[in-house]
């Protein structure tokens, strides 16, 4: 399910949080479903726990998971309309960026060349 390029630049942990975000989208953890233990995903992506830890910090810190004592860490019953409604005001973050780059006289061409290198690239180009 979770996979981690030791080589890439960006981060093991926030390569963690976005397949977290993937895997609740496309429904791969269901609403209230356990989370891997830290201790096992760690060994199973041979990666250091306080690297796993950090990233489920982070999605907790973001209402997609909460911990139960003695038991693990579960998805919230909300997560997937969370990630929708960050993706829905990020949207309109970037309306707002190409307006105002369309006015300081950027072309449209451009713009659409940028946004096809990140998606042909996966989003790697838009962390270097």
């Amino acid at each position: 399910m979770f996979t981690v390029d030791k080589l890439s630049r960006t981060p093991i942990y926030e390569q963690l949080i976005r397949q977290f975000e993937y895997c609740i989208l496309s429904g791969d953890i269901p609403p209230n479903g356990l989370l891997p233990s830290v201790r096992s995903l760690s060994q199973e992506l041979q990666i250091n726990p306080n690297t796993l830890q950090r990233a489920y910090n982070e999605i907790e810190r973001r209402g997609l998971c909460y911990s139960v004592a003695g038991s693990g860490r579960y998805l919230t019953a909300d997560a997937m309309q969370r990630i929708q409604a960050s993706a829905a005001y990020e949207t309109q973050a970037f309306r707002r960026q190409a307006a105002e780059l369309m006015a300081h006289g950027v072309p449209q061409q451009m713009l659409i060349n940028i946004i096809t290198e990140v998606y042909q690239n996966d989003g790697k180009a838009a962390m270097q």
